[in-house]
């Protein structure tokens, strides 16, 4: 299986001002993700997509191949990030290069290892699923059968989980998760015929949370440098 590592890295982060390109502990962000996704085995090729010279630069040096410039209007605050991909894989199909599956790698995710990559990729495939993303367990209260929605204006709230009424026991609380960021892998069919990043048959990768982190804000920032600087 043929396997495009993408990272993606615009130029206007606001949480965060050029947080990709910003020095932590000594390394652009953006190293952490370009030296993890260098080490994968299971990636056939490592692409960044930046519609930011500066951040092209960066990444050049940081041993990522950077074939195209991404247009401006698929770098905005609100842009999301499937038609990234879908920009990714059309470029590099014109170059004739043609990927089984994408696996998107965002540098506000420094701490994933290499193994973590190719572990998700070899889940796509001896799997058969649509999509793999990693993720991380629920505290229980927070898991859904414990959750409640509000009903619009009427002040009364319901279980997420359409249920009647909440599970009573801890102990009898079903495992749920949630996406980390860290990796998504999946079908290039999916991405591009589906127009989807998950597909209808998602498998899960869970995390070890020592791995995982993802920075949003300064508070994210200075807990992760905490951590690197510990290593």
């Amino acid at each position: 299986m043929r396997v495009l590592g993408l990272i993606t890295a615009r130029g206007g982060s606001k949480g965060v001002p050029r947080k990709n390109i910003r020095l932590l502990e000594g390394k652009p962000l953006l190293a952490y993700t370009a030296e993890a996704g260098r080490k994968a085995n299971k990636l056939s090729r490592l692409v960044l997509s930046t519609e930011d010279e500066e951040i092209a630069e960066v990444g050049r040096k940081c041993g990522i191949e950077v074939p195209f410039v991404r247009p401006p209007e698929l770098a905005a605050d609100t842009t999301p990030t499937l038609p990234v991909i879908q920009h990714a894989i059309r470029e590099l199909e014109k170059a004739g290069e043609n990927f089984d599956a994408v696996c998107l790698l965002q540098p506000t995710n420094p701490l994933r290892r290499s193994e973590d990559i190719d572990n998700c990729i070899e889940l796509l495939v001896s799997s058969g699923a649509d999509s793999v993303i990693s993720v991380l367990p629920v505290p229980h209260e927070y898991n859904p059968h414990w959750v409640y929605w509000q009903n619009g204006d009427e002040g009364t709230v319901r279980l997420v989980t359409g249920e009647t009424e909440p599970v009573s026991r801890r102990q009898d609380l079903p495992s749920a998760w949630h996406r980390d960021g860290s990796v998504y892998v999946t079908r290039t069919c999916v991405v591009v015929e589906e127009n989807s990043l998950y597909g209808s048959k998602v498998r899960a990768y869970e995390m070890d949370p020592l791995y995982s982190a993802n920075i949003d804000t300064e508070d994210d920032w200075e807990s992760v440098r905490k951590i690197l600087a510990e290593k």
